[in-house]
């Protein structure tokens, strides 16, 4: 029962706190590690061809490292009182989701475009994605956030919550730490194509179960928001694996279906061309609403996911 309860007051916490910029999060702990990480192998790995076996010290270290950190934090704070244990567990759990942040920042862009203001959404949307924003017009800038949204619920909500259901903040964070590691290091280019396989791989396998869940919970979100539903699940069957990653194709490829729009298409990155994959049918632009949209989508997703991970972590407890 204290599992359960725990798992809830983490989503709680997230949903009506956040990440308070006033403190340090955990994520930015880590990356500090990752860079130190990398500098060192680096330094002392010259042979370009080494850096592949190398890449396995990302994962090892700083995965396994996170989660003994957790561990300890966690068994220090209940040895002083068990009511101080769980409260520092809700809060490090709180802290490797993301729903409050991934909603406020696709409805910052939503705001600025239903008030007109392209170029203030332009600089939102750049906060929040890779691609070159400065010449987008108002269906690209939706479809960039709603991408974004979409994207998320996997990596952001379901796949933490499913690790702290399992095994705790312990586990929810290595998650987390996996998912810095790819975010970071994880880069198909010249730089981390060898140095960062590792990382791009482990974070791709932990991944695979919570992706196929959202896919399911998307296709029930969209018939209890009054979407399409059956297009939700005909796109995620059809588009789904046109994506590079075998993750993310799902979620983008039902929310395309639930909301009768298409994503994927031509970003740039610094200048350079690079075509998506589309998912879903043209029947229409996007607009503002479809990012306002989503964001409902993401919701009831997070909800759903809490209900049955709170299911899980009472029958482990």
């Amino acid at each position: 029962m204290n599992e359960a309860l725990i798992l809830g007051a983490s989503y709680l916490i997230d949903r009506v706190v956040g990440d308070p910029r006033g403190l340090t999060h955990p994520v930015v702990i880590i990356g500090w590690w990752i860079s130190r990480l990398e500098t060192v192998i680096r330094a002392r790995v010259k042979k370009e061809e080494h850096l592949k076996r190398a890449g396995l010290l990302f994962p090892l270290l700083i995965v396994t490292g996170s989660y003994a950190a957790v561990w300890l934090i966690v068994w220090v704070a209940a040895w002083i009182h068990p009511l101080l244990g769980w409260c520092v567990s809700a809060w490090l759990i709180s802290t490797t989701i993301a729903t409050k942040g991934l909603a406020d920042a696709g409805l910052d862009i939503a705001k600025h475009l239903l008030a007109g203001d392209f170029a203030q959404a332009r600089r939102s949307l750049s906060m929040v994605v890779g691609r070159d924003t400065e010449h987008l017009d108002e269906s690209e800038i939706c479809r960039g956030a709603v991408e974004t949204v979409a994207e998320n619920i996997v990596d952001a909500i379901v796949s933490p919550l499913i690790y702290a259901a399992i095994g705790g903040a312990p586990l929810a964070m290595a998650y987390r730490a996996a998912n810095t590691l790819d975010s970071m290091v994880g880069y198909k280019n010249e730089k981390y194509l060898n140095l960062g396989w590792a990382s791009a791989r482990f974070d791709d396998v932990l991944n695979y179960i919570p992706a196929r869940l959202t896919a399911l919970l998307l296709v029930l979100a969209s018939q209890l928001a009054n979407l399409d539903y059956r297009q939700c699940w005909a796109m995620i069957r059809r588009d789904a694996h046109l994506h590079p990653s075998p993750n993310s194709g799902l979620p983008e490829a039902g929310v395309a279906g639930a909301l009768g729009v298409q994503l994927g298409g031509l970003n740039f990155y610094q200048g350079v061309p690079s075509n998506r994959a589309r998912m879903g049918d043209p029947l229409r632009p996007l607009r503002s609403e479809d990012i306002q949209s989503t964001v409902r989508l993401m919701y009831l997703v997070s909800l759903l996911c809490l209900l049955i991970c709170m299911a899980i972590a009472f029958m482990l407890g």
